[in-house]
């Protein structure tokens, strides 16, 4: 079973402090593996930790929610090397593919290197949900702003590409992101750029956006355009709905 169209779940959330353990899914990475429209068996889920260095604690932790979750849990490891030489077949086994959050820069450079965009791609037009966290929702953008090459936000513009759009991420809980976002916009930097709140996500069929999403009771989310006239960013709240 694969999703029927070609769908993206970009977020500012997703995992939440367990009971018993240091980890669970929280409900966005569980909309994902509803949007894959897996039944009759364990969802499989393909982790890709990259943006923050394949650490193999966290990934444990990854693997404990999954157990938790009564879902098969695999990670895609770049450090030191790929689990096969057939990246395609392998992730494409999955029915969601979730991108940890970290450094996007870095993500993007070691997946240049790996040939993973054209693989996520393939995924991705095969009916594979991809979806992830921070660093794991710009990357599928064009860009958006990012602390990775120091406190002071820079933008990056060397996404995937995969949804035509600039992606803004923890946009109530970092004070510079939103301005970040609207000086981009403004200057011509980032085109039309989608934003979530902490606990927010986007959900795209195909490059639409059809659907925002909260796993908090609080949680917005923005598109924010250019106004050519004016040459200034204006922003618009969407519609959210509560999982």
């Amino acid at each position: 079973m694969a999703a029927d169209q070609p769908t993206i779940l970009a977020t500012s959330g997703g995992f939440r402090v367990g009971h018993r353990t240091d980890l669970e899914f929280h409900e966005l990475v569980h909309h994902a593996v509803d949007l894959s429209g897996v039944h009759g068996r364990r969802p499989r889920l393909c982790h890709v930790g990259t943006a923050s260095g394949d650490q193999r604690w966290w990934h444990a932790n990854v693997t404990e929610a999954g157990q938790l979750a009564g879902w098969d849990v695999s990670h895609l490891n770049l450090f030191t090397m790929p689990p096969t030489d057939d990246l395609r077949g392998w992730v494409g086994e999955h029915d969601v593919v979730w991108v940890g959050g970290g450094s996007v820069a870095n993500l993007l450079a070691v997946w240049e290197v790996h040939g993973l965009g054209d693989v996520l791609r393939a995924a991705w037009l095969d009916g594979v949900v991809l979806g992830g966290v921070s660093a794991g929702s710009i990357c599928w953008f064009v860009g958006g702003a990012t602390d990775s090459f120091g406190p002071e936000l820079r933008v990056v513009t060397n996404g995937l590409g995969f949804l035509p759009y600039g992606n803004g991420v923890h946009y109530d809980s970092e004070a510079r992101r939103r301005p970040a976002i609207h000086e981009a916009v403004a200057s011509g930097v980032l085109p039309e750029t989608h934003c979530t709140d902490d606990g927010a996500g986007l959900v795209y069929r195909g490059a639409e956006l059809v659907e925002a999403v909260s796993e908090r009771a609080g949680g917005g989310a923005y598109v924010v355009v250019r106004d050519n006239p004016s040459g200034t960013a204006q922003e618009e709240p969407l519609d959210v709905r509560r999982l």
